[in-house]
């Protein structure tokens, strides 16, 4: 597996003269960003203060760790952290002068190949302790390039019955395992298959996938950035966005995900142009080319993911349908506002855009009644525009059919990014010159309760009950 692959590596340096054991690395790897400590480190391309707090970071988001320092730094550090082997990236320790290189975690991820690549810049062995990949000189759970193990949550017992003495019979063609020391023999109970047929595992087989040769499968990210503050995005998503070769979005969304690498294409649109962004997401993903598009929130709510689906929908081109899609989520707008104010959100609730660029007024007015009518708490998206200034007027009259005065109403402006407003009123006192189309508009039921804080301000919350099922003190 290639550094692109696995994500750009991440080379932590805590002291000036390790600098160039890290550019050593770099250069090893071909890629690389150069953390270093602020009040140590001048020229790392990247200064942070916190060690353990950076290091949990770049874990979280996936990216490939090379930290030149003590392995008990590293092992303290990322301990809290340490619960599903199948989703650690490679992490190594790295001695000052190169003279050792101890891969740590990230087995599945590639980490003995990483360590063996850093090694061999530097002319030591690698500290590998993998029994199964030092006796039989193969790491079975991470095939090279060009295949795909389809059951790795299998490879544990796997490794341990041929470590225990069971022998493994080959079907199909596996070049890559032909000079090691497995122990093959046509009568073995255990099994490894390789295979162009994407299907189900036997017991006591490990099933390979060959793809197509000198063929990249594309991959298409839909991502939520969340509502603009970098700490509130997923790690996830900042995977996703390092490992992307063209990022798609309207161009404020674009420019809220940087920054990028030199060799990363921006395509940036505007807003209205959903279904092109979407087409032209795939047709670049088919070329086997990486591709993310970015939704500020989640992508799911009044964003993306809808528009790249129906595209793919609609399509009948196979490339587009081999391409791997994935949408991962995001805070979105509703539940920032929310969480920065208490728990307005905390029963029953629903979101409704008063937008009717893509749906009639008339059923936006019809909505509105039935969620008023039912109690919901409820968050307005494109609450007002220029375009439209009275609809805003409009469905506060509705809701004001169903809800008292003193309903507490929470605003949202801007939440996460410089700026940001948030405070609370009632839905007798707000009116729609208190709210822009960069207002997110929550408005409690029956049961939203506001009670001052200490430090000034307010808490607003719905119970999770209603008055006849309010638990018993």
């Amino acid at each position: 597996m290639s550094t692109q692959e696995m994500g750009r590596p991440a080379i932590l340096v805590l002291a000036e003269n390790s600098l160039e054991t890290a550019q050593h690395i770099r250069l090893a790897l071909g890629d690389g960003d150069i953390y270093g400590l602020d009040t140590r480190v001048k020229h790392a391309d990247i200064p942070f203060s916190d060690f353990g707090g950076t290091l949990r970071d770049l874990y979280e988001a996936g990216r490939p760790i090379v930290a030149i320092c003590a392995a008990g730094i590293v092992i303290r550090a990322l301990a809290r952290l340490l619960e599903n082997k199948r989703a650690e990236p490679p992490v190594l320790a790295v001695a000052e002068d190169g003279s050792a290189v101890v891969p740590l975690l990230g087995g599945l991820a590639g980490v003995n190949d990483l360590a063996r690549q850093i090694a061999a810049a530097f002319n030591v062995a690698p500290a590998i302790t993998t029994t199964g990949e030092l006796r039989f000189g193969v790491n079975l759970l991470h095939p090279p390039a060009g295949y795909r193990l389809l059951n790795p949550e299998a490879g544990k017992t796997f490794i341990s019955d041929l470590l225990a003495g069971e022998k493994v019979r080959l079907v199909g063609d596996a070049p890559w395992l032909a000079g090691t020391k497995l122990p093959f023999d046509p009568g073995g109970r255990l099994t490894i298959t390789v295979t162009t047929e994407n299907r189900e595992p036997e017991a006591d087989e490990l099933l390979y996938l060959a793809l197509a040769r000198g063929a990249r499968r594309g991959r298409l990210a839909v991502v939520g950035l969340g509502p603009g503050d970098p700490i509130l995005m997923a790690p996830a998503v900042r995977q996703e966005l390092q490992r992307a070769e063209d990022i798609l979005g309207y161009e404020t969304y674009v420019r809220m995900a940087g920054p990028f690498r030199p060799d990363q294409v921006r395509h940036m649109t505007d807003n209205r142009e959903e279904m092109q962004r979407a087409r032209h997401a795939f047709a670049l993903a088919a070329t086997g080319r990486s591709v993310a598009m970015v939704s500020s929130g989640d992508p799911g709510i009044f964003a993306m993911a809808a528009a790249v689906l129906e595209a793919l929908d609609e399509s009948d081109d196979p490339a587009w349908h081999e391409v791997e899609l994935v949408i991962l989520p995001g805070i979105s707008a509703a539940m920032a506002a929310a969480a920065r104010i208490g728990a307005p959100l905390g029963h029953d609730f629903c979101i409704l855009s008063l937008s009717d660029n893509l749906k009639p007024w008339a059923t936006i007015e019809e909505r509105l009644d039935h969620a008023a009518r039912a109690d919901f708490a409820m968050a307005f998206y494109n609450p007002i525009s220029k375009a439209r200034p009275w609809q805003l007027g409009q469905a506060l009259d509705i809701v004001r059919r169903h809800r008292a005065p003193q309903t507490p109403v929470v605003l949202g402006r801007d939440v996460g990014r410089p700026g940001e407003k948030v405070s609370a009123t009632s839905l007798g006192e707000l009116t729609p010159e208190q709210v822009d189309m960069r207002t997110v508009v929550i408005i409690g039921s029956s049961t939203t309760r506001r009670f001052s804080r200490k430090d000034g301000g307010e808490w607003v919350y719905t119970p999770r009950w209603y008055a006849e099922g309010r638990p018993k003190s």
